[in-house]
């Protein structure tokens, strides 16, 4: 198949693009300093269950931004709520100074964000290269009549975009299985692809819901490398959700910390290792 063709369905929904911006809200440029991100008072609930309770932090342009706590903490519900994919009852999600409303994931793509999943979401059945090539979709503006006969504007476009992959893949040291259905990579590998395809995107801001999960030490240790190397040398803003305290404490430049859908902790590394409470929730405490 074509790698053109995989990409039909999804054009239907570029017509999209002005509704993004409908109902927006600025925030006074004094306020916005260099907070990309920011979510303000956020509850959760389904049905009785609260998720998230009044949860409140920001992320800042290019750093690394990690998001920990026990399982159950709610941290992936969060990353869900920044992402579009849950939308919270109380609370405001604020990006690029802009207050957001309840817009839909592919639509918060478009706006610049991206992720990687706990569990790994690829085409298992599509090559390296076709799986990345999916994550340049929200770049891509020419029509479904265009892409059905792959010519002129629609080809080159195409053109341009698997330029951008190929180093992406030259990036993540892929090349060797850059046609390879994605289902006989090792789970480490698959983890890179999945890494790259949110990388194709080019967003400003990542979001990373334990990337190095189920990783032996060398290929944690290839994933933090490739994690800093994006921050470092794209200027990517990355929230990172990760329960190896040891990586946590190495590449994150702040931490905000979740317990049973609560915040209990929010600052600089050192800062969190010293936390009483995060101590606490980590370990547990006896209750005499």
């Amino acid at each position: 198949m074509a790698t053109s063709e995989l990409y039909l369905c999804a054009y239907s929904t570029l017509s999209q693009k002005q509704h993004d911006r409908d109902n927006q809200v600025m925030m006074p440029d004094s306020v916005v300093d260099d907070v990309l991100l920011s979510v303000k008072n956020i509850s959760l609930s389904f049905g009785g269950v609260k998720a998230l309770e009044n949860i409140s932090f920001d992320i800042r342009k290019g750093e690394i931004r990690a998001i920990i706590g026990p399982n159950g903490a709610g941290k992936s519900s969060m990353l869900n709520v920044i992402n579009g994919f849950y939308h919270p009852q109380d609370g405001e999600v604020w990006f690029k100074g802009i207050r957001r409303n309840n817009l839909k994931p592919h639509q918060i793509a478009r706006q610049g964000i991206s992720r990687t999943f706990q569990n790994i979401a690829l085409f298992k059945g599509m090559t390296t290269l076709d799986n990345l090539m999916t994550g340049r979709i929200t770049r891509m503006n020419t029509n479904m009549f265009w892409q059905a006969i792959w010519y002129g504007r629609a080809e080159r476009q195409e053109i341009e975009h698997r330029e951008r992959i190929e180093q992406i893949i030259d990036f993540l040291k892929i090349q060797s299985i850059r046609k390879t259905p994605v289902g006989r990579l090792p789970y480490g590998l698959q983890k890179r692809v999945e890494l790259g395809r949110a990388l194709a995107a080019d967003a400003d801001l990542l979001l990373l819901d334990e990337p190095m999960a189920g990783m032996n030490i060398e290929e944690k240790e290839d994933m933090c490398r490739y994690v800093l190397d994006v921050n470092e040398q794209f200027g990517t803003t990355i929230a990172l959700i990760e329960h190896d305290m040891g990586v946590v404490m190495d590449i994150a430049d702040r931490v905000v910390v979740l317990d049973y859908g609560r915040k209990i902790g929010d600052g600089v590394p050192d800062e969190i290792r010293n936390n009483q409470t995060v101590i606490d929730a980590y370990l547990g405490v006896s209750h005499d």
